[in-house]
């Protein structure tokens, strides 16, 4: 299994990749707001773990692993955004929320978050439900 800072640096490289069709270390390194050279020495590691092929001066490929992994990890940040959504956190801190505990939380409890986003997206009504208990928690 990756670390938590291999994890940032897959679903950085996927986004990057999906976005642009490439991912350089200066791109990796400015999103993920480190020196190159961390970059350079994370990539190192990907590549010896098998989730890209890295050649120094011609760029980086995700391997089908990498692909699999950076997919997982990117699914699972929208996820976590839209369960923070519906519990009501406010946009303006729903961000720096996922980035601190999309680490935290095992894929257990990440497929139990999946399942209930589905059950509030399926029936509107039931985030009507939601907000109504919601307000009068904070009417106590």
């Amino acid at each position: 299994m990756p670390t938590p800072s291999m994890e940032d640096y897959l679903e950085r490289i996927y986004k990057l990749i999906d976005e642009k069709g490439y991912a350089r270390v200066s791109d990796i390194a400015e999103g993920l707001e480190v020196h190159p050279s961390s970059v350079t020495k994370m990539i190192q590691k990907l590549d010896k773990d098998n989730y890209l092929i890295y050649e120094k001066y011609r760029g980086l490929v995700l391997t089908t692993k990498g692909k699999k992994m950076g997919k997982r990890l990117v699914e699972r940040h929208h996820l976590l955004e839209s369960f923070l959504t519906i519990i009501g956190v406010q946009d303006e801190n729903i961000y720096q929320d996922v980035e601190g505990i999309e680490h935290h939380l095992s894929w257990d409890s990440i497929t139990c978050i999946e399942t209930l986003v589905a059950f509030f997206e399926r029936d509107p009504s039931r985030l009507d439900d939601l907000k109504a208990v919601r307000a009068e928690l904070d009417n106590e």
